[in-house]
């Protein structure tokens, strides 16, 4: 069997009255593409903040990494990477300068941060940009280099939070050839995502909906499940407006 590096059970977040993410339990493989879908306010982003040490649970367990969301969180956050649509790079930093930031946050020496930085920018093609500032290049060129600096300091799991928004369909296809391609050395990878497409390439897809787990399957299982549907149509199907506010 393989290596869990995600697991959950009962996993519960309340404020107050009101219950953001309720009971959700699941398990994410060693290597495994995992999606995570849902519409605002279903509660994957709550959810997400739990596995990644930032929000403690209310309820339930849960492992990320064979450490414990509740008294394990900085041992969490040293062993996985993070990449969201919002925040990632700073873009007042040239690409060489955020690389040289980030490895220090995760603890690399500077001669492996000279090292690996060098191979990083060689191999998406930076080399001659490495001193440019950030915010003069394209969205795609920066969500590539976000993602690479999430992986510099080799974690077993790697989040990303809608990742390719905003960028075009070609550039969102060659994104996902770096996630195909960590995954195949051993990298999990737990994804959130609007684009419906996308949920094709993961390897299981969860969809939220009112902060409950309300299908888990392949892609393939749950378009069998749902009468050879789209994954659009299964997502409309089951994701109906949530009335829940942020999640």
């Amino acid at each position: 069997m393989s290596e869990q590096v995600i697991q959950t059970e009962k996993l519960t977040k309340r404020f107050g009255s009101f219950t953001a993410v309720d009971e959700i339990s699941f398990s994410v493989a060693a290597g495994e593409i995992f999606g995570f879908l849902g519409a605002n306010g279903a509660g994957k982003t709550t959810a997400m903040k739990m596995l990644t040490g930032l929000l403690a649970p209310t309820s339930g367990s849960a492992t990320v990494a064979g450490f414990d969301v509740y008294r394990q969180t900085e041992s969490i956050k040293r062993n996985i990477g993070y990449m969201s649509q919002r925040f990632s790079l700073y873009d007042d930093l040239t690409p060489r300068e955020n690389i040289r930031f980030f490895g220090g946050i995760y603890g690399l020496g500077k001669s492996e941060i000279a090292e690996k930085g060098e191979r990083l920018l060689d191999s998406l093609d930076l080399t001659e940009a490495a001193d440019t500032r950030l915010a003069a290049l394209p969205l795609g060129w920066k969500q590539k280099l976000a993602f690479s600096v999430a992986l510099l300091h080799e974690p077993k799991l790697v989040f990303l939070d809608e990742p390719t928004g905003g960028v075009d369909p070609v550039t969102r296809r060659r994104f996902w050839d770096m996630i195909y391609e960590a995954a195949a050395n051993g990298v999990t990878v737990f994804v959130t995502t609007h684009y419906m497409d996308e949920a094709e390439y993961c390897d299981r897809v969860s969809i939220m909906v009112d902060g409950r787990i309300a299908a888990l399957d392949t892609p393939d299982g749950l378009k069998r499940s749902f009468e050879a549907m789209s994954m659009n149509d299964v997502f409309i199907r089951l994701a109906r407006p949530a009335k829940r506010g942020e999640g």
